[in-house]
C-alpha cells in the first residue's frame, strides 16, 4: 500500500487567500506548494503565545489543536499569524474514543460534524489558514474504525466548500493497521501526519515497514518521550537535560526530518510553549516563565543557518550524592543531600536555580497529552551562583531535584534527577511495632 489517493495537482481559480496544494512528480518526490511556490514546512507545534519569536527563529508555520484555544479566538490566532508571515494549520478538535465519545452514535457524529462545518465556514478564507488537521491522535488507544468514517465524511464536508485548502489527520504513531484502515475508510485525506518521539530515528524503516511511500508531515516531534525513557527502579522516567534535548533534536532534524525530501513536506516541533507532562520541562522548548532553552537555538539555526548572538547556557552534568539519575538514587528521611552541577556557556553572573519538587500522583498522570496537574515545591533557593546545592531529604515519599541556570538573555539550561526518600529504620520498627500491637 502506498499513497492514500491521488495527490490533487490542480485547483479551482483562487480567490484572493493562500492556497495549499500537493505536486507529485513523476520520479514519487511529492512538493508541497502555496500560492504556487514551493513551501517546506518550518514549523512549530504553538498552543499560546511565542509567535513573534517562531518567526524571528525562521518558522514559517504552526500548527494548533482547536480553533480556540481558550485565549485567543482562530480569528486573533489567524489574525496575528498574517501580521507575522506565518502560515496556520488549523486543528479542528474531533473527540476521541479513549474519552468516551462513541463513532457508533450516529447522530453524536453528526453534531460533531454539523460543529467543525461551521467553524469551516467561518475561517476558510483568512489568508494565513494552510490546511485543516481533523483530530489529534484518534487512533491513540481507539478500537472502533468508524472513526476514520467520520473523518471521511468531514474531508469531503470540507472539501466541497474550501477547494483551497488541504486536509489531513493526525497520528498516535505509525502502524499498518491503522494506515490500512485509514486507506480503506477515509481516502480523501491528502495525506498523513505523524506524531513520534524516539522512534523517530528508526522513521525510514518504520515507513518500509507499513509500506507507506505516500507524503507526510511530521506534526509533533521533540526530545526522546517520558514512555520510551529509561526508568527507575520504583519506576519514574528519567528525563535527558535542556543539553542533551538539543543534540537529539538538531541530529532528529538534519538526519531524519531533512533526510527525506522525497515524502516529508515539513514537520513542527512540541512544543513551542511550556506545558506539564510528568514534569514541568519535559516537552516545552521554553519554561513556565517565557525563557527559552537550547532547544530554540538549534531550531533557529537548523531554519536560518544562524544562532543567536547570545546561546543558551548548558548544565553538562548533574549529580545528587555524586550519583546520576540512572542510578535510582534513595535516601532516610532528614539525610543531609549534596547536588553538583557542571556549567557550560555562561558567563560569571549566571544565576542558579535549585527546586525539589513533588513526583505527579500516579493517578493524577496525563494520557496521551491530557491535563496534568504540576506538582507542588518542597525547597528552592532562586537565583545563587552556586553550581552545588546541599538540604535536607524531605518526609518519606518520591521526589525530583531541578536545576536551572539563567543568563542575562532570557535563556536557561535546565536538568534534573528522581529520587526517593524512604523512613528512617527506627520509624520504620516503631511503625512495624504499631502495626503487630494492633
Amino acid at each position: 500500500m502506498g499513497r492514500l489517493s491521488d495527490p490533487i495537482s490542480t485547483r479551482v481559480a483562487p480567490p484572493p487567500m493562500a492556497t495549499s496544494q500537493l505536486i507529485s512528480g513523476s520520479d514519487g518526490r511529492f512538493q508541497l506548494q502555496v500560492d504556487g511556490e514551493p513551501y517546506f514546512i518550518k514549523g512549530a507545534g504553538l498552543e499560546f503565545g511565542q509567535m513573534a519569536l517562531l518567526a524571528a527563529c525562521g518558522g514559517n508555520t504552526f500548527r494548533t489543536w482547536r480553533v480556540n484555544n481558550g485565549a485567543q479566538s482562530a480569528e486573533e490566532i489567524l489574525d496575528e499569524a498574517a501580521r507575522l508571515g506565518l502560515k496556520v494549520c488549523m486543528g479542528l478538535d474531533l473527540a476521541r474514543e479513549r474519552h468516551g465519545f462513541d463513532y457508533s452514535d450516529a447522530r453524536s457524529v453528526a453534531n460533531q460534524q454539523e460543529a467543525m462545518m461551521r467553524d469551516v465556514e467561518r475561517l476558510k478564507d483568512h489568508p494565513a489558514l494552510l490546511m485543516w488537521g481533523l483530530g489529534n491522535e484518534l487512533n491513540l488507544r481507539s478500537k472502533n474504525p468508524r472513526v476514520w468514517d467520520a473523518v471521511e465524511s468531514l474531508c469531503r464536508a470540507i472539501k466541497a466548500v474550501d477547494g483551497q485548502h488541504l486536509v489531513t489527520t493526525m497520528l498516535a504513531g505509525i502502524d499498518a493497521k491503522t494506515i490500512s484502515a485509514i486507506s480503506k475508510r477515509a481516502p480523501s485525506l491528502d495525506f498523513l501526519s505523524f506524531q513520534i518521539y524516539g522512534e523517530i530515528d528508526d522513521l525510514p524503516d518504520i515507513l518500509k515497514a507499513v509500506n507507506y511511500d505516500g507524503p507526510y508531515q511530521i506534526t509533533e516531534w521533540g526530545p526522546t518521550g517520558h514512555w520510551e525513557s529509561p526508568e527507575t527502579v520504583w519506576g519514574r522516567p528519567i528525563e535527558a537535560s535542556s543539553l542533551r534535548k538539543a543534540e537529539d533534536i538538531s541530529r532528529r532534524y538534519h538526519d531524519v526530518i531533512l533526510g527525506d525530501p522525497e515524502h516529508c513536506l515539513g514537520s513542527y516541533i512540541f512544543l513551542w510553549g511550556q506545558k506539564q507532562e510528568r514534569t514541568p520541562t519535559w516537552y516545552g522548548l521554553f519554561l513556565e516563565s517565557g525563557r527559552r532553552t537550547e532547544a530554540v537555538d538549534v531550531m533557529q539555526h537548523a531554519w536560518t543557518g544562524e544562532w543567536p548572538a547570545v546561546r543558551a547556557p548548558r548544565i553538562r552534568d548533574l549529580l545528587l550524592n555524586k550519583k546520576h539519575a540512572t542510578d535510582s538514587v534513595t535516601v532516610q528521611e532528614s539525610a543531609l543531600m549534596a547536588a553538583e552541577a557542571v556549567i557550560e556557556n555562561v558567563s560569571d553572573d549566571a544565576c542558579v536555580s535549585w527546586i525539589v519538587r513533588e513526583e505527579v500522583d500516579r493517578t493524577l498522570q496525563s494520557d496521551g497529552g491530557d491535563f496534568e496537574p504540576t506538582p507542588p515545591t518542597i525547597i528552592e533557593a532562586h537565583g545563587t551562583p552556586a553550581t552545588s546545592f546541599r538540604f535536607n531529604a524531605p518526609a518519606a515519599g518520591e521526589y525530583r531535584l531541578y536545576c536551572q541556570v539563567d543568563n542575562a538573555e532570557d535563556a536557561s539550561a535546565v536538568a534534573n534527577i528522581p529520587f526517593r526518600v524512604g523512613q528512617r529504620e527506627k520509624q520504620q520498627k516503631a511503625n512495624k511495632h504499631k502495626a503487630n500491637a494492633a
